[in-house]
């Protein structure tokens, strides 16, 4: 997959993006706005192990974010299953030397249009942790809604935190889509 925006690409990873990965990845304060399976300090081991699951996955839902040749950052999909099979949460993250110059957002927008129609999906949602605005605007102006609190949902770094719940949603028109009973 490559999706090429005016800022960045957003395309499959590759052994050889595992260097830059790491030099990117490897942030404590990135890591404190992941989940905890994101591991700090951040190795080119964890990168290629990272890189080696995501590739022989099927189907394909974690892509790099490449600026100038060098994956600096990732985005991608859980897809969820089950009644919420036409779900997914979305996750990101970017190298820190790469935040305040709107590439989050460029990168959420353009991502979520693209999942919504390579997955089928009727909505996107994230957590985001309470201490991390940035990303709260990101998915904001990137269109998501906040849907809610989730008090207490999170422990982080030794921190029992809220979380905030943003959610895309799809409108199906009639006749396509999931159905709906009755």
């Amino acid at each position: 997959m490559q999706l090429d925006l005016p800022e960045c690409r957003i395309r499959s990873w590759r052994a050889g993006d595992a260097a830059a990965m790491s030099k990117h990845a490897d942030n404590r304060k990135i890591w404190l706005n992941v989940r905890d399976r994101f591991p700090h300090p951040y190795t080119v081991a964890d990168a290629e192990a990272w890189i080696a699951h995501v590739t022989t996955a099927t189907p394909e839902s974690q892509f790099a974010i490449e600026v100038g040749g060098e994956a600096v950052g990732g985005v991608g999909l859980f897809l969820q299953a089950d009644v919420e099979r036409y779900s997914a949460e979305i996750g990101y993250w970017l190298g820190e030397a790469l935040w305040g110059r709107g590439l989050g957002t460029a990168v959420v927008r353009a991502f979520t249009d693209y999942a919504f129609d390579a997955f089928d999906l009727c909505r996107i949602y994230a957590n985001v942790f309470e201490w991390n605005t940035g990303s709260c605007r990101v998915l904001e102006k990137a269109g998501y809604v906040l849907e809610g609190r989730l008090r207490s949902s999170a422990v982080k770094d030794g921190f029992v935190l809220d979380g905030f719940l943003y959610a895309a949603i799809r409108e199906f028109p009639p006749g396509r889509g999931p159905r709906r009973p009755g």
